[in-house]
């Protein structure tokens, strides 16, 4: 009779166990944010002020 009732009651915690059946897990997508520079960016900028300034001095 134990035999019995532990097997009933093992088939009961095995069944809700796997009620609803399987459900997938939703992943959220893993954003990558990636600076985009040009390769001139910091040089730019003080070869422009360099012909800045020459082209002042050249016209004094």
């Amino acid at each position: 009779m134990k035999k019995l009732a532990l097997a009933a009651a093992l088939s009961v915690a095995a069944t809700s166990a796997f009620a609803g059946g399987y459900v997938e897990p939703v992943l959220e997508p893993v954003v990558i944010v990636e600076d985009t520079s040009s390769s001139a960016g910091g040089v730019l900028v003080p070869l422009l002020a360099i012909i800045l300034i020459a082209a002042a001095i050249a016209n004094d």
